[in-house]
């Protein structure tokens, strides 16, 4: 038989008659154990009560605007009779008086409300508490001495500052539009959908708007200056630049440079050519589909590399296949179609299907899931020239090789300069997850497999 209880205000000191600024829930809603009921603001600061069980709010007792103070009742919530027992035996006893529940005709009990330090100045719930069960943390905000300043403390509640930390917005960026220039769910939702437009959100300074605190993007009639002609930009270049726009801005990327000697695996990959040309078997092998099979095995070697990051950035997903995109230049832009279990096919196998991707690539017909579930990506420069670039990490992914033009090159063997074939690499990589002495054992290893490719039998 299922129970209902009171959620009381619990112990709040000498404070009485405190405004009611926010409800955080409505009839139904099921709530978890500790959950904010509601937000109560006093002359100095705010605070939420919680609830000591969880359950199904069946009626709220206040609304925007009442005033509440200790032992007044919140909420009834119904709780299964299995939780409300053990609830039961270790909640205090309340010093309210309870009245029976007309509407349930089920039993009522107070429910002593989990308690609080009892200066309400000092009573900022911490926001983790405000999260529903099961939900990962966010990352520690960090604050300076002035930051923490009443003057300098952005004002909102405890579930504004949660909702606001989940979504990455600076609170210091906003204006509020409550009273007292309070900041409400409304004024962050709104700065959001303006920064995503491009704009700037109501209450944000004249500068920023954007969450990160950049200038406006400038305006300007270049038809002034000269003739002009205006170009929409393909459909791939706006998604794709989007793409780019966020992984450049929330990756925090480094690139590591080396040089791969492949003097003796250009000799292999022409002379496997030439015999594929004399059996007519159609199969050209080209750098890359080595490239990508020497990726696989630096990927066994150093499987953080083949990983991704959550959105909290607190945990790291390991991936045990290998599934290899490639940067296929089309007319209508950059696409990345992905080569499946690279690890199990030979070099023949991945030319030909980097070879029919990068076809269908060209003719508009690559499908969803053949540019998905990508690990690891390459963007190779190799066939149009250069001698390194900084590539943008595909999120969720947490790394990519930049391939640019293979030379000829005087290398010291000890005794003297020998000319050699070097292929220059450039791998970019988050370094959140991967530091900058790992990314040169990766780069390291890779090269040495592209030296002698037999190190992928190992």
């Amino acid at each position: 038989m299922a129970e209902i209880k009171e959620a009381l205000v619990p112990d709040i000191g000498d404070y009485s008659d405190i405004p009611v600024i926010e409800v955080l829930v409505a009839v139904g809603d099921t709530v978890a154990k500790d959950q904010g009921l509601v937000t109560l603001e006093s002359d100095k600061a705010t605070m939420e009560v919680p609830s000591a069980v969880a359950g199904v709010v069946k009626e709220l007792k206040v609304k925007i605007g009442d005033t509440l103070s200790e032992g007044k009742v919140v909420a009834l919530i119904e709780v299964a009779e299995e939780a409300a027992k053990p609830a039961a035996a270790a909640a205090p006893a309340a010093p309210a008086k309870v009245e029976p529940a007309a509407e349930t005709g089920a039993r009522v009990e107070p429910v002593a409300v989990a308690p609080v330090p009892d200066k309400l100045a000092q009573r900022e719930i911490a926001q983790e508490q405000a999260l529903p069960a099961g939900k990962p943390a966010t990352p520690p905000v960090q604050f300076n001495a002035e930051g923490v300043l009443p003057s300098q403390v952005p004002y909102a509640s405890p579930a504004v500052r949660v909702f606001a930390r989940e979504l990455g917005v600076d609170l210091s960026q906003l204006t509020g539009t409550e009273k007292g220039g309070r900041i409400t769910k409304g004024d962050v939702q709104k700065f959001v959908k303006a920064a995503l437009g491009g704009g700037v959100a109501a209450g944000a300074p004249a500068g920023g708007g954007n969450g990160l605190n950049l200038l406006p993007w400038p305006k300007v009639d270049f038809s002034k200056f000269g003739e002009t002609e205006t170009q929409p930009l393909s459909r791939i270049k706006k998604i794709s630049g989007a793409n780019l726009a966020r992984n450049w801005a929330m990756i925090p990327h480094v690139t590591q440079f080396d040089q791969a000697d492949i003097t003796e695996l250009e000799a292999l990959r022409v002379q496997l050519n030439k015999e594929a040309e004399k059996s007519k078997s159609g199969v050209k092998l080209t750098m890359l589909a080595f490239l990508i099979k020497a990726s696989a095995a630096a990927l066994k070697q150093f499987p953080e590399f083949n990983a991704s990051l959550d959105a909290s950035g607190e945990n790291l997903t390991l991936k045990k296949y290998f599934h290899i995109g490639f940067a296929a230049d089309t007319p209508n832009g950059l696409v990345v179609p992905v080569i499946r279990d690279v690890d199990k096919k030979g070099v023949v196998q991945i030319a030909q299907e980097t070879g029919e991707l990068a076809k269908k690539a060209r003719d508009g017909k690559l499908g969803p899931a053949e540019m998905s579930g990508g690990c690891f990506s390459i963007s190779s420069l190799g066939g149009i020239g250069g001698t390194a670039f900084t590539p943008i990490v595909n999120a969720p992914e947490v790394a990519i090789l930049g391939v640019s033009k293979s030379s000829i090159q005087p290398v010291w063997n000890g005794k003297e300069f020998a000319p050699k074939l070097l292929l220059p690499l450039s791998l970019s990589y988050d370094h959140r997850v991967i530091d900058g002495a790992l990314a040169a054992r990766f780069t390291t290893y890779l090269s040495q497999v592209l030296a002698d490719m037999r190190r992928v039998l190992l």
